[in-house]
């Protein structure tokens, strides 16, 4: 049951969200609501062609549309140097297409009109003469020496990006040439869409009479961005204010700078007026950053009695036209890394090659912290495989090989030290709540009487928390985060914190988490975030980050505080300050309980009665860089049926138990699970980004790309197991990735299960209807 907001010592209780109100009545201020005096709109002109060399851009009969005030081409950016922009993988990407188009839908021109009606008009009218050239679709194909090289303004002889390892390679062959029981599987996580519900956009308004220019975007990195665009634009960084307001949804999505912010604030410098430019569902869909697009290879060594030996993955990254992919520099794969899994892995290996070929560029931690879902979804279901291979019930070959509790801190063999967890008893869990015995049971049962039904179990380990600055950066920008609180003299707070929220209920978790350091009511607490004139700078909200990075600093300035106000509390109750006590509500002298004051009597005091040579005033700023990252786990166990007639997949139970460290709000964790977990259904059974061989985007609206309804979702069942991390401040670890990063394997683990007995070890995501009746088809399991 949901707690008031009023609520004391809220630490772990589910409040209700401070943020709801104004959100369900709809009285959230999104970028669209914003509207500046003399505004004008852009809109783009894209490319219909994958890949083409452009012959000609006119524009004079787009000017002769009524209100149409400005075109820019890409020549005109080459005349201002700003052509190309940076990407956040190191690479540069055209901001107006020059020379040739590389994906279908790219910007090739911009302009300006007084409606954005007259601006889309003015875009129909620009006359852009391509020639088009072969599109290179498939990334082995780019590899081959038959391909044609893409890109044209690097020093390129192939269409290779980079080769990224990690582990030992020479004792892993050695381990597999050694192992009595191999299994080798081909896995492929197709490129996907996050599909914020809210697309991107911003409005530039820049001030020729002060200089300064103030941008809202939709950006879930504000201080990142404000930085990226002093460096693309050359404006000073103090001259640009970047304002973030409510944000329908981000995903990772709200990362990276994409072209059209660009070129409205070049349009923005160039007419004097604010330019707002917002996307169309097709513009996100297929211009802004895609998921996935990883094809792997793993091989798992083990003993015939099912004890894991070594581990070996060959995957290519297809990065499409220009390498933006959001990935700290020192990891081009991310944190593919994690690939190992829960498991005792004694050696591994791990190899990424990245591809350029026509399609839109991207590459974003999509509800995962940086391809962490790839590698989750591939050693659980090659797992599966090996489980198979040995006649060994899945659950308990996770048993023989889990990272036992006393081998914490765990010292994995591709580098990463795990910090805390204890998988048996999550997995315990799980199989507590949806009964295992019975369920397996019940399938046999089910199986004699015809039915296709399947069980299947994922049971993965997820890094988050980026990141600590020896780690990560983006674009060299070293990522730590920060909290800034100041409570004023009538015991009220005011925080503000350096990350961004797009629906996680950070001015809920944050306040109660900063009220239970400071002994007060979360209603007490205002949250602030998204304004860079105002917030510490911070690098932003994705990648399951905010808890473990920005919780993490707003739990040390409130520490600061109250250690500040100890000293207020020692002068008010004339003691020394050894002789102060804090029992989480009120300062009091040690043996004599009566003598106590509060938090707000220290504040009022730090205005008014302060000790003789203090500072006045109660406040308190700290830049949280973590020692490590956090490794929640989860449980997650579903159950399914195929219908022989249509090969559709019926989710009849999905168990999920998560791990992730103390809890904040339980209320609002459940939600981050509920969304994650539809979000991995949608990946596991509807949705593609999918090419033909021309290139054309063949899912580039909502009616193509399916998003799940409350309709096709199912009911989600969970539980929880608590682990704290032992170097967070209150031992959080982050939830928000979870759900989406194990569920996939789970549903498609189960789809198999109930086709095992016919021979099938793998399927192919998504598992649409049409593909599964396939399958039923070729193996004689079909009916009328």
């Amino acid at each position: 049951m949901s707690m008031d907001v009023t609520e004391t010592q809220p630490l772990g209780k589910a409040i209700k969200r401070k943020e709801d109100p104004r959100f369900i009545r709809g009285q959230g201020r999104y970028l669209d609501d914003i509207v500046l005096p003399h505004m004008l709109y852009m809109a783009l002109v894209r490319s219909p062609y994958a890949h083409a060399r452009i012959k000609s851009v006119r524009t004079e009969d787009a000017y002769a549309v009524k209100g149409v005030k400005a075109v820019l081409t890409g020549e005109d950016l080459a005349a201002m140097n700003l052509a190309w922009m940076p990407t956040l993988a190191g690479d540069q990407q055209m901001v107006l297409a020059t020379g040739k188009v590389l994906f279908q839908y790219q910007e090739v021109a911009a302009v300006v009109a007084e409606t954005r009606e007259a601006a889309e008009d003015g875009v129909s009218r620009v006359d852009v003469e391509y020639e088009p050239l072969t599109p290179v679709m498939d990334p082995f194909f780019a590899l081959s020496s038959d391909a044609p090289i893409l890109r044209e303004d690097r020093e390129q002889t192939n269409n290779h990006i980079f080769h990224w390892e990690v582990g030992n390679k020479e004792d892993t062959d050695a381990a597999l040439a050694s192992s009595p029981v191999v299994v080798k599987e081909q896995i492929r996580m197709p490129r996907v869409h996050p599909a914020p519900l809210e697309p991107c956009g911003c409005i530039a308004d820049y001030q020729n009479s002060t200089g300064k220019l103030t941008w809202y975007v939709t950006s879930q990195a504000p201080h990142a961005h404000r930085t990226v665009l002093a460096m693309v634009s050359g404006l000073p960084e103090h001259m640009i204010h970047v304002v973030s307001p409510d944000i329908g949804g981000g995903f990772g999505n709200k990362v990276p700078v994409y072209p059209g912010y660009v070129c409205a604030v070049v349009m923005s410098i160039k007419l004097g007026q604010p330019i707002k430019w917002i996307e169309t569902r097709t513009e996100n869909l297929t211009t802004t950053n895609f998921a996935r697009d990883y094809h792997m290879t793993a091989e798992i060594g083990a003993t015939e009695d099912g004890h894991v030996t070594v581990l070996k993955v060959t995957t290519i990254a297809d990065h499409g036209a220009f390498d933006a992919a959001a990935d700290p520099s020192k990891f081009p794969a991310g944190l593919f890394s994690i690939v190992t899994g829960s498991y005792r892995f004694p050696v591994a290996f791990a190899e990424v090659d990245g591809v350029y070929t026509n399609k839109a560029p991207g590459g974003v931690a999509y509800r995962c912290s940086f391809r962490v879902t790839e590698a989750s979804f591939l050693i659980e279901r090659v797992m599966n495989t090996l489980a198979y291979r040995l006649s060994l019930d899945p659950v308990e070959l996770r048993r023989r090989n889990f990272i036992a509790p006393e081998e914490f801190p765990y010292q994995s063999p591709l580098g990463w030290v795990y910090d805390s967890g204890n998988y048996a008893k999550t997995l315990d869990t799980a199989l507590a709540i949806i009964d295992y015995s019975q369920m397996r049971r019940e399938q046999e049962k089910r199986r004699e009487q015809g039915e296709l039904v399947g069980i299947g179990i994922s049971t993965f380990t997820e890094i988050v928390g980026a990141g600590p600055s020896h780690t990560f950066d983006i674009l060299g920008i070293k990522m730590f985060d920060s909290c800034e609180i100041r409570i004023h003299p009538t015991g009220k707070v005011i925080a503000r914190l350096g990350a961004r929220h797009q629906g996680q209920g950070h001015e809920t978790t944050f306040a109660q988490l900063i009220a239970q350091e400071l002994g007060l009511s979360a209603a007490d607490v205002l949250i602030e975030e998204g304004d860079t004139d105002t917030a510490p700078y911070g690098l932003g909200t994705y990648a399951s980050r905010s808890t473990p990075t920005a919780g993490g600093a707003a739990a040390l300035a409130a520490r600061r505080v109250r250690k500040k106000a100890e000293q207020i509390a020692a002068h008010l109750l004339e003691v020394s300050q050894d002789d102060v006590q804090w029992d989480g509500t009120r300062f009091s002298a040690k043996g004599l309980s009566s003598r106590s004051v509060t938090m707000a009597d220290v504040a009022l005091a730090a205005y008014t009665n302060l000790p003789e040579g203090m500072e006045p005033g109660l406040e308190a700023t700290y830049y949280y860089d973590p020692p490590n990252l956090t490794f929640p786990n989860g449980a997650y166990i579903a159950v399914v049926s195929i219908d022989r007639g249509t090969g559709q997949v019926h989710v009849e139970r999905f168990v999920a138990v998560d791990d992730c460290g103390t809890v904040i709000n339980p209320m609002v964790v459940e939600g981050q699970i509920h969304g994650g977990l539809t979000e991995g259904f949608g990946i596991a059974f509807m949705q593609e980004i999918a090419f033909d061989s021309d290139g054309n985007n063949l899912a580039p609206n909502f009616m193509d790309y399916l998003v799940p309804t409350a309709v096709e979702t199912p009911h989600w069942e969970t539980g929880r197991t608590v682990t704290p991390s032992p170097h967070h401040p209150i031992g959080a670890k982050g939830v928000g990735e979870s759900p989406n990063v194990g569920s996939p394997a789970a549903f498609v683990n189960a789809v198999v299960d109930a086709l095992a007995p016919y021979g099938v070890t793998n399927l192919e995501i998504p598992l649409f209807p049409w593909k599964i009746w396939e399958v039923l088809k070729q193996h004689g399991l079909t009916v009328s």
